[in-house]
C-alpha cells in the first residue's frame, strides 16, 4: 500500500528540534521524502503499524501533529505530480 506521512513538529525548543530529526530519520528509513515534512512510503500492514508506533513514541501529541494518508490503487489516479521532483518508481528496475 502507498501511505503519505505528514508531520509538523514544534521546533521552538531544543527537544522539539531533536524530535523533528528523529521523526525525519524514521521516515527516511522506510519511504522517500517528497517535501520537507512529507514522505511517500510503500509498506505492508505490519510495516505501517511499526512505523506508526515508532513515530507516536517520538512525537509530543500536545505540541506536534502527525497524519497518515493511505492511498488506494490504482495510485496513478490519486497522485498528480508537477514541477521538477520525480518520485522513485518502486515497481521499476533497481539500478545501482
Amino acid at each position: 500500500m502507498l501511505v503519505i506521512v505528514c508531520y509538523d513538529v514544534s521546533t521552538e525548543t531544543r527537544e522539539g528540534r531533536r524530535r523533528l530529526r528523529h521523526v525525519a530519520k524514521a521516515c527516511e528509513g522506510i519511504g522517500q521524502r517528497v517535501q520537507k515534512s512529507v514522505f511517500e512510503c510503500r509498506v505492508d500492514k505490519m510495516q505501517l503499524e511499526a512505523l506508526e508506533r515508532r513515530l507516536l513514541d517520538i512525537i509530543d501529541a500536545g505540541q506536534d501533529c502527525l497524519r497518515f494518508y493511505r492511498l488506494t490503487e490504482p495510485f496513478e489516479l490519486h497522485v498528480k505530480e508537477y514541477g521538477k521532483f520525480r518520485a522513485i518508481d518502486f515497481n521499476g528496475p533497481l539500478v545501482v
